[in-house]
């Protein structure tokens, strides 16, 4: 089922159930993904649904930081629940030993395809693009800042 669906279904069954912060929840992710329908003015792919948590799901934990600095930790409690929530929607987290063996793949794959050449820095980009749609690929998902950093550790060998 797509996600946009599955999360009318859920917000139906948490008005039912009168779970307050869930449908709050709920609510805005659904608000997040129509907003982005209607600035493209078509439906939302699967990949796209995914980027859209994905980036709810930074923003939540960056919101956790400020509160923690500030000293709000209830605040931050509040976030963490969120995040939980909405990433019952996203594929399960990539480790980081599955990661450095798909950016390997990956880098063996590039070397093949430019005849037995190693990538370089200048392909980082080339890498990492490959390496996230391969992780998404096999039904995973890994944050992009781990993932630069892998495959900038793996063209710097």
């Amino acid at each position: 089922m797509a996600i946009g669906k599955q999360i009318d279904t859920d917000s139906i069954a948490a008005m039912k159930a009168k779970e307050e912060q869930k449908l709050t929840t709920l609510r805005m992710v659904k608000a997040a993904l129509k907003s982005k329908a209607i600035d493209r003015r078509e439906e939302l792919t699967d990949a796209e649904e995914l980027q859209i948590l994905s980036t709810l799901i930074k923003q939540r934990k960056e919101s956790v930081d400020s509160f923690l600095k500030g000293n709000r930790p209830e605040l931050a409690q509040k976030e963490r629940e969120e995040i939980a929530m909405i990433e019952v929607y996203l594929p399960r987290e990539a480790n980081r030993e599955q990661v450095e063996a798909m950016v390997k793949r990956v880098i063996d794959q590039l070397t093949k395809d430019a005849q037995g050449t190693k990538p370089g820095p200048k392909d980082m980009g080339t890498a990492i693009k490959l390496a996230q749609q391969w992780i998404l690929a096999d039904g995973l998902r890994a944050e992009g800042k781990m993932v630069s950093e892998i495959v900038k550790a793996e063209l710097a060998k």
